[in-house]
C-alpha cells in the first residue's frame, strides 16, 4: 500500500530558495488598484469584481479568496474613525439626534464605500505575496 504525503506547508531547502516577495509593496499596489507582481495592471474590472489575469504581466488572479476579510476590516477602520467622532461632538456640542443621524449615516456610508475597494485590492495583495491560496507556482491548489 501506497502512502501519500500532505502537501509541504514547513520550512524546507526548496521553499527557502523561491523568490521574496515584498509584502508592504503588494500591499500598496494592491491597495492602489494595480497588479501586486507589476504594478502596471489594473487589479479590478469592476468596483468589486478582481480581474481574472493581469493585463500586463499576466499574473493569473482567479486563485484569490478576499471574501468577507475585506467588509471586515472596512467596518473596523470606519469605526474607529466614526464612534469618536460622533462621542467627541455629542459631548461636547450635544446636537438632535436627527441632525447626528444626518450627518454619520452617510458619512459612514460614503467612507465605508471609499474604502471597501482598497482594502480587498490590499487583502489581494498581501494573498500574493505571501502565496496563499493557489498564488504558489511551486505548489497550486486543486
Amino acid at each position: 500500500m501506497e502512502t501519500v504525503s500532505p502537501p509541504q506547508t514547513a520550512w524546507s531547502r526548496e521553499t527557502a530558495l523561491q523568490e521574496k516577495r515584498d509584502v508592504w509593496q503588494s500591499i500598496k499596489r494592491g491597495f492602489r488598484g494595480r497588479c501586486p507582481r507589476c504594478g502596471e495592471g489594473k487589479l479590478f474590472r469592476a468596483f468589486l469584481k478582481v480581474d481574472n489575469a493581469c493585463s500586463v504581466c499576466g499574473q493569473d488572479f482567479t486563485p484569490h479568496r478576499a471574501d468577507d476579510l475585506p467588509a471586515y476590516l472596512v467596518i473596523v477602520i470606519v469605526g474607529h474613525i466614526i464612534v469618536p467622532l460622533a462621542l467627541w461632538i455629542e459631548t461636547d456640542y450635544a446636537p438632535p439626534v436627527a441632525l447626528q443621524l444626518a450627518i454619520y449615516l452617510p458619512l459612514t456610508v460614503v467612507a465605508s464605500l471609499a474604502l471597501l475597494q482598497p482594502v480587498k485590492g490590499a487583502v489581494v495583495g498581501v494573498q500574493w505575496a505571501l502565496r496563499m491560496h493557489g498564488f504558489d507556482e511551486a505548489h497550486p491548489e486543486p
